[in-house]
């Protein structure tokens, strides 16, 4: 979804709607599950994120449910973490397995944890009925019935577009990656088929060792390590709206469209003599297209992606090119979220950098210092509580401090309601990692 999303803010966090993927995710699952039974494997990068976005939605999850994996190994290595934990706590177990970044009919749930009795000697997954021959899926091939399902014939590949007609016609279902596993049978199968990562967790404590263990695990996925493998998988059909927002033609045939067949989302837009398009604006700009048909243009702060909708899929290579060029817009919004709050960057050049910083109440900066770089803060909205040198004052809207290069320094809003200040840098070296930090209540180093 670049430049919609980062890597370091990924497309699950994107509010499609009054909420994020992401949360309308934890929300369905709550729906069947008490908030202590709810585990999410993320990465180091994304915790913050996922803590901040249940307190969005006014929860608390124990920070012991977050499990982080030291580096990406695909889907099995992070089922079977979330399957070792879990039996760990609560022995034998019917766990479902949800990706954080699809739109699901809610109503689906009753039907997924209607599978339970079919989880007890079968893998299963969840197939959902095709609305058009999707390029984009994978697809499942169901064989006979059994209990609420049916017993997988085949699984293919995501297929060209004819072959994706022919999938339809002999009743295939798109995979939706979502799962429902009895503990038993689930670390009988991957001890079966995956033995490597099998072996690799099965360790009396997990935690401590999730380093050593990462290192020496195969990226692989769920679906070729045991899904396409096994003889014990069944598939549940789900006749519900589902998507899981792969790239923008799938953002496109989500949202309202006008007579012209037109989205125009979040922004300001003039079409004339113009069919069938996305624009999706975070700028106040005017977008204006003319004689222009079937095209994706999203618009924000560092980034303009103009592109045929049926081309939004390769969306992808503009971010590796970027990447390969070291272009930290691969990664990073100008506006970063933190565990405190996020910054917006304003302007910048090489030798300076302007943010806008919004602290959330009861909420702290790192005790941090910079070795190449000076700062001057000048609130704008609430009060700033802040220590230069172990020396504490409280900056009142409109009042302002600077930070000498050198000097240990923390911002602290202790009041009710956000704290918003304007950051200007001054020095040789503005990048983000020149930070000392000598205390942080978030874990960081």
């Amino acid at each position: 979804m670049w430049p919609l999303s980062r890597e370091k803010y990924p497309k699950q966090f994107l509010n499609i709607g009054k909420t994020s993927l992401f949360q309308d995710t934890f929300l369905r699952c709550l729906a069947v599950s008490d908030i202590s039974e709810i585990l999410i494997v993320t990465n180091k990068s994304q915790k913050f994120f996922v803590i901040g976005q249940i307190k969005e939605l006014k929860y608390d999850i124990p920070v012991e449910n977050i499990l982080i994996e030291p580096e990406g190994k695909n889907t099995l290595p992070a089922i079977c973490f979330g399957m070792w934990e879990i039996n760990k706590r609560f022995g034998k177990s019917v766990v479902g397995v949800f990706p954080s970044d699809q739109i699901l009919d809610k109503n689906a749930m009753k039907t997924i944890m209607g599978a339970e009795m079919l989880a007890s000697d079968h893998i299963v997954t969840f197939g959902i009925v095709p609305t058009s021959p999707h390029t984009g899926y994978g697809y499942i091939k169901p064989a006979e019935a059994s209990g609420v399902g049916y017993r997988v014939s085949e699984f293919k590949e995501k297929p060209v577009l004819k072959d994706a007609i022919k999938y339809i016609e002999d009743g295939c279902l798109w995979n939706s990656g979502m799962f429902l596993f009895d503990t038993d049978v689930f670390f009988a199968e991957i001890k079966q088929y995956a033995p490597i990562v099998f072996n690799a967790f099965a360790s009396p404590d997990i935690k401590s060792r999730i380093e050593e263990i990462y290192k020496n695990l195969p990226s692989i996925s769920i679906d070729y390590g045991i899904m396409e493998r096994s003889n014990r998988v069944a598939v549940v059909r789900l006749d519900y709206k589902w998507s899981d927002l792969g790239n923008f033609n799938t953002i496109y045939d989500e949202f309202e469209k006008d007579a012209q067949g037109n989205v125009v989302y979040d922004c300001d837009g003039v079409l004339i003599n113009s069919n069938n398009n996305l624009i999706y604006s975070k700028s106040d700009k005017v977008i204006s297209l003319i004689d222009v048909d079937e095209m994706v243009v999203v618009d924000t702060q560092d980034a303009l992606l103009v592109c045929p909708r049926k081309s939004s899929q390769k969306v992808k290579d503009a971010v590796t090119a970027l990447k390969e060029r070291n272009d930290e817009r691969a990664y990073l919004h100008q506006t970063v979220y933190r565990p405190w709050g996020s910054y917006t960057i304003l302007d910048k050049s090489r030798g300076h950098k302007i943010k806008n910083i919004m602290v959330m109440p009861e909420r702290s900066l790192s005790l941090q210092m910079h070795h190449h770089r000076s700062e001057h803060w000048v609130v704008v909205k609430g009060m700033a509580c802040i220590q230069i040198n172990g020396k504490q004052r409280f900056l009142r809207q409109g009042e302002s401090t600077f930070i000498r290069s050198g000097e240990k320094h923390r911002l602290s809003n202790t009041g009710k309601i956000p704290l918003e200040i304007i950051e200007v840098q001054l020095g040789e070296c503005v990048d983000e990692d020149d930070i000392v930090r000598f205390e942080d209540e978030y874990g960081r180093t």
